[in-house]
């Protein structure tokens, strides 16, 4: 019993001083992570503001530096944060530019009408204030309509047109009854009429988290620049502005669509300079969500096939 309480006061009498080679260790182990943090955050890319031409302060954000410039552009009552899963994927080999269009996300609401043009100008502004040249627009559903109004604003630094799930047929002949049809149910209740809309688009396919996410956000954007918003873009296929204001941009035009509804390639290049599609099938209309590897990976062709057909129009005499 002896021996035994004669070898804990040896183990019990160990001082930790003995091992202040180990302090060294984790002291210089703490100090690299708080730099590594602190490097972090001075890193970080913050949103920028910018005055678009009516006064409206539209928000950016800008993820890369390498060229050329891809902007991307929300769909209606949607914001920048449906682009997530391309920001970092895409921002390794490109500058990225998120628009937050006026009356969305982190833009302000002053606007009186929220027309497809004045969006065109909220994208002109942040292009100029990034400088940016030889860009490519990227548009989701009606952010289709608005990257054709800003590509007509800015010829010499747009060089190609990117849809997503949008521009399928660009001649589509909206009647003034469909019109009244449509927007009806969202002059009648806002938040319910814009569930129903947004739950139309979606595939079953979908995980749950993103069925339920996506209508209850949508439904809760300010329904006033949201309507103002809708009417001005079924305005333009009732007006046929849809087709004609394609016949004045003279870029390539390549939409990565889902397979909901049919393509009508022949309208399309009737009044484009050129135009082609990439379909994945079995996705919905919010692909770049719920399908973003394959979407991403279309996207990448969709980008080398603009510019294989730009270095092809500048090397043709």
């Amino acid at each position: 019993m002896k021996h035994k309480l004669s070898s804990i006061k040896v183990i019990t009498s160990w001082k930790p001083a003995d091992c202040s080679w180990l302090k060294s260790i984790w002291s210089m182990i703490f100090t690299i992570l708080l730099m590594t943090v602190w490097f972090s955050q001075a890193q970080a890319q913050w949103p920028q503001v910018v005055t678009s031409k009516d006064g409206s302060q539209i928000s950016y954000e800008v993820y890369g530096d390498k060229k050329p410039t891809l902007i991307f552009i929300h769909g209606w009552s949607c914001d920048s944060r449906y682009w997530r899963n391309q920001t970092s994927y895409f921002s390794r080999n490109f500058r990225v530019v998120l628009v937050d269009l006026a009356g969305h996300g982190h833009s302000n609401a002053i606007r009186k009408n929220y027309t497809m043009r004045a969006f065109g100008e909220d994208v002109q502004a942040v292009t100029e204030a990034v400088k940016g040249q030889s860009v490519i627009l990227i548009g989701h559903s009606m952010g289709g309509a608005v990257i054709a109004e800003a590509a007509l604003l800015m010829p010499k630094r747009v060089k190609g047109l990117i849809g997503v799930d949008t521009l399928e047929n660009i001649e589509y002949a909206l009647s003034q009854d469909k019109f009244k049809q449509m927007i009806g149910p969202l002059q009648k209740n806002f938040q319910t009429g814009t569930r129903q809309f947004a739950e139309m688009m979606i595939s079953p396919e979908t995980s749950s988290h993103l069925r339920h996410w996506i209508p209850a956000d949508m439904s809760s954007a300010q329904p006033a620049a949201a309507l103002s918003a809708m009417k001005s873009y079924l305005s333009t296929f009732v007006s046929g502005e849809a087709a004609r204001i394609f016949e004045n941009i003279r870029i390539p035009v390549i939409t990565v669509n889902a397979d909901m509804w049919p393509i009508n390639y022949e309208g399309n290049r009737r009044h484009m300079f050129s135009f082609d599609a990439i379909v994945i099938k079995g996705s919905d209309h919010f692909l770049m969500m719920t399908r973003p590897d394959e979407f991403n990976r279309a996207l990448e062709k969709a980008i080398a096939a603009v510019d294989e057909a730009t270095v092809s129009k500048e090397t043709t005499f």
